[in-house]
């Protein structure tokens, strides 16, 4: 059975949708940040070197790295929620399922380190909201063309870009002026599967 190593508040709550998604039967060992600094606790380190989260073990089988967990999860389940077969659609799968962590994820974790610091911090967080924007903007436009990120059904890659736009709603500037954004992030909360990752996972502050 998989087990994941979940952090609260944090990507892993990704996997865990992704996996009541595929119906596939997994535990969960959760936990806690650290009260003061938030960073994920060093028991984590135990499981991979790296100490982060999401980690999956699959039997002895390790892997980190939300990206690669989900591709390996999509390989377990036989294709479901992978690359769909039509070609403009399947590079749109693998464009925005890199895109999630390789250029949205950035901007948005800068600000909000950059929000911790006084003074300086505050005047720099001026320069990055456009940077933020532009990807906002961007993802605006392509879902208000298509229902899901790669086509007519949803995808792994639908999973991949939840916590960046739930973490830009929460302090990216993600509001109604960006309709179709919106309604897509509604659409992911309303699903089934989604709401059951999340009764299983604990406190997760962006839904």
């Amino acid at each position: 059975m998989i087990t994941v190593h979940h952090l609260e508040n944090s990507r892993s709550q990704r996997v865990l949708w992704m996996l009541e998604e595929l119906g596939l039967p997994y535990a969960i060992k959760r936990y806690e940040r650290n009260k003061k600094t938030m960073l994920a606790p060093p028991e984590l380190r135990q499981v991979h070197p790296l100490g982060k989260s999401p980690v999956i073990d699959d039997d002895g089988l390790v892997i980190a790295e939300t990206g690669a967990i989900v591709e390996y999860l999509v390989e377990k389940a036989d294709g479901r929620l992978g690359p769909p077969s039509h070609r403009d659609s399947a590079l749109r799968y693998r464009f925005w399922l890199h895109y999630a962590e390789g250029s949205m994820m950035p901007p948005l974790l800068l600000k909000l380190v950059l929000a911790r610091i006084p003074l300086f911090g505050k005047a720099a967080l001026k320069r990055i909201q456009p940077m933020v924007d532009v990807h906002l903007d961007y993802i605006e436009s392509e879902l208000a063309q298509r229902p899901w990120f790669a086509g007519d059904e949803m995808t792994a890659a639908d999973v991949m870009m939840s916590f960046p736009l739930e973490a830009a709603r929460s302090r990216g500037g993600l509001d109604a002026a960006r309709p179709a954004t919106i309604a897509w992030l509604d659409k992911v909360h309303a699903r089934p599967a989604y709401k059951s990752a999340l009764a299983k996972g604990g406190p997760y502050s962006y839904a």
